[in-house]
């Protein structure tokens, strides 16, 4: 991993621990494994704790690391660092990304909270006039209670913000995703329809679902145009997913608002239109974890670590199909 990522991820507590739970050899922390003076350090490697800076795992590298038998990755997807060589090797991989889910989750609910508000609009507003104040009050498309959230892919973030969503009794919500088991969103609070169902039942659209060939702006013109007038989209999954040329046409008009925690591309050009429109608030990639946050990530890389040390099974491994249908 890179410099920048052992200092953020790897605090004294957490460096004692992986000591303790390896034999950890010196120097602890690399970040370019195609040095040739690791040659003989590699040869010996069993288990690597990567993380963001970490290498795409091909053959001529697997072909150092004869002994590697798994790799616990502190941090979300895989899809960047793994190879077919990879796979065929039968190494092992796991994934922090239910670690990384939980920031990306509070996240979202507290834009969609905000978003039945509109606060975060507003704060765009150059100024709060009485007119304004008093509008706020008289309007009736404002408000948590008697509301429709639509949730675009159960995955780890998506069950995540379901669930969060739970204790809001004011809040119906809807999940539209092709391989979601009914029973279990139904025993998570929410209902399974089809996208183009749901799109013109919600007030707030939520996206979390992977970025895949065949997700590609799965959400544009005809799917936004479906949305009710005063809608909001809120991203904080990939940018590719959602049409930003679309959604600009929606947002410029006033028809619909926009949360963007992604864009594509990230970050978006000075140039964009949507960085200049009030009823658009775009952050720089805040929802998932940050700061003291990434810790989690640390976390679960080491509770993978003992439960592999200890002999027992990993709590979150990936393989091939499995990474085919995640981000």
């Amino acid at each position: 991993m890179s410099t920048e990522a052992f200092d953020l991820l790897f605090d004294d507590a957490r460096r004692q621990r992986f000591a303790e739970l390896a034999d950890v050899r010196t120097p602890m922390h690399i970040t370019d494994l195609a040095d040739p003076a690791l040659d003989g350090l590699l040869a010996e490697t069993e288990v690597l704790v990567t993380s963001w800076g970490a290498p795409r795992f091909e053959a001529p590298l697997l072909d150092r690391m004869p002994r590697l038998r798994a790799v616990f990755h502190a941090a979300g997807s895989i899809r960047n660092h793994v190879s077919a060589e990879f796979w065929d090797r039968g190494i092992r991989i796991t994934t922090a990304a239910d670690a990384n889910a939980v920031p990306v989750a509070e996240f979202t609910l507290a834009a969609i909270l905000l978003a039945g508000k509109r606060a975060l609009v507003q704060l765009r507003t150059p100024s709060v006039t009485q007119e304004v104040w008093d509008g706020n009050l008289r309007s009736h498309a404002l408000g948590n209670l008697d509301r429709t959230v639509g949730i675009v892919g159960f995955s780890r973030i998506g069950r995540r913000v379901v669930d969060l969503l739970r204790p809001f009794n004011g809040l119906r919500v809807l999940v539209a995703d092709p391989f979601a088991d009914p029973a279990e969103v139904a025993a998570a609070g929410a209902e399974l329809m089809p996208l183009h169902e749901m799109l013109p039942r919600v007030a707030v659209l939520s996206l979390h679902a992977p970025a895949l060939p065949s997700t590609h702006h799965m959400i544009s013109t005809a799917e936004l145009a479906a949305l009710p007038d005063g809608a909001t989209v809120i991203n904080t999954a990939r940018g590719a997913l959602l049409d930003h040329d679309a959604l600009l046409a929606e947002c410029r008009i006033g028809r619909l608002d926009a949360v963007l925690d992604v864009t594509d591309p990230e970050p978006l050009p000075a140039s964009s239109e949507l960085l200049a429109l009030t009823n658009v608030a775009i952050t720089p990639h805040l929802a998932g974890s940050l700061g003291t946050e990434t810790r989690r990530l640390t976390d679960s890389a080491l509770d993978e670590l003992a439960a592999y040390a200890a002999g027992e099974p990993l709590r979150h491994p990936m393989d091939a199909l499995s990474l085919g249908r995640s981000a």
